[in-house]
């Protein structure tokens, strides 16, 4: 099979908006936004890709040489153009009849504050993930939890996931980790931080799951604490690292707590496989919010519970300010906390949910299910 469902279902929808917006697709690099692109421009022959980091490309965009007879034009990397916001808005609304044009990069496209054209009501964004378990169900024919295996082995990103070995893949992951310090961080930082953000990514994989001061983070790093939440943020806007919040119904009183860490790649997390687990679950959450936002226009976000006596719910899922579930990670524990029983009767009719590796057999505790990680996974949105 060459694309899976969840791709083509994801193309279409893309196809869809590319007919009525300009479409903007960010994500890690080497997540398959390229491949994604190109799938695309086949459908809009003739199409033309431009790639800001390419010399002659670069003389083309800034000259607006593009085709006026391509019926898509692809801008890859256009965020590291200054001004791209009004370069964009001019570009679309100068566009020929009926061309479509897609926009791709690596970095979160809305953390570069510069100046210019607003592009709001102009386009559609999507936010593309590595892998996930109903990803490779329907990609690779495997099982559910063959598939869960693999990417607690190798993580999501195509090409270390579908490796022919593990030592290709631990290959492409340790160029991969080196790459993305040493070259994309220049993109918001300078040259003299890059050696202190390489520790911090170092110090951030062996601490998955676990609640983050900056203020330690900074004594650590020995720089301000302003400084080290801007090198957090600079991971993050790289989608090489994100945080979960924990839930409040005041989302600013949320971001003022402890956020808890996660890998969107679950191989680089340096851990024990219950930290492999958690992350992985937590990036396929992830992937599951932002596809319901992107596609649906949901206001469906990912958070934590914890209380001042440290009792915790891994994850939460909530749309607006209801919570709809809660979602406990285990390995192969079966028996719900009373904690969780508690938060169940609190947040009812949310759906309460102990998800375990190594399960013999599902049950329900009350309003506690508890279920297998792997199939669950499989039947999350994508």
């Amino acid at each position: 099979m060459d694309i899976n469902s969840s791709a083509r279902q994801l193309a279409e929808s893309i196809r869809h908006d590319l007919g009525r917006k300009l479409v903007v697709i960010t994500g890690a690099r080497q997540a398959g936004k390229t491949t994604l692109a190109r799938q695309l421009m086949a459908d809009f022959e003739p199409a033309q890709y431009l790639n800001w980091d390419v010399p002659a490309d670069r003389t083309l965009i800034a000259g607006h040489a593009w085709s006026p007879k391509a019926r898509l034009v692809v801008f890859d990397e256009i965020h590291k153009m200054k001004d791209w916001k009004g370069f964009l808005k001019g570009a679309w609304d100068g566009r020929s009849p009926g061309q479509a044009m897609l926009v791709t990069g690596s970095a979160r496209m809305d953390t570069f504050r510069q100046g210019g054209e607003s592009l709001a009501g102009r386009y559609f964004n999507w936010r593309l993930h590595p892998f996930s378990v109903r990803e490779l169900v329907e990609k690779q024919g495997i099982s559910p939890t063959e598939a869960l295996a693999l990417l607690l082995e190798r993580g999501g990103f195509p090409e270390p996931c579908l490796a022919s070995s593990a030592t290709e893949a631990d290959r492409w992951r340790a160029q991969y980790a080196t790459d993305l310090i040493r070259e994309d961080v220049l993109d918001f930082s300078r040259v003299h931080e890059v050696r202190t953000l390489q520790l911090l990514f170092t110090m951030l994989r062996e601490r998955v799951g676990s609640p983050i001061k900056v203020s330690a983070l900074a004594q650590s790093l020995q720089v301000s604490p302003s400084t080290a939440a801007r090198y957090l943020d600079i991971l993050e806007a790289l989608y090489i690292v994100f945080r979960v919040t924990p839930w409040h119904r005041d989302v600013a009183r949320s971001l003022l707590k402890e956020a808890k860490v996660y890998f969107l790649d679950t191989g680089l997390v340096i851990g024990d496989a219950g930290a492999k687990l958690e992350n992985a679950v937590a990036a396929m959450l992830l992937k599951h919010c932002h596809h319901r936002q992107d596609a649906e226009g949901k206001a469906i976000a990912l958070h934590t519970i914890r209380d001042k006596e440290r009792h915790e719910i891994d994850f939460v899922l909530a749309e607006g300010d209801t919570v709809t579930d809660l979602i406990e990670v285990k390995r192969a524990d079966p028996v719900p906390s009373a904690y969780l029983h508690r938060m169940a009767e609190r947040f009812t009719p949310a759906r309460a949910l102990q998800v375990v590796e190594e399960l013999r057999q599902p049950a329900q505790h009350g309003r506690v299910e508890v279920v297998s990680a792997a199939p669950w996974l499989a039947g999350l949105a994508v």
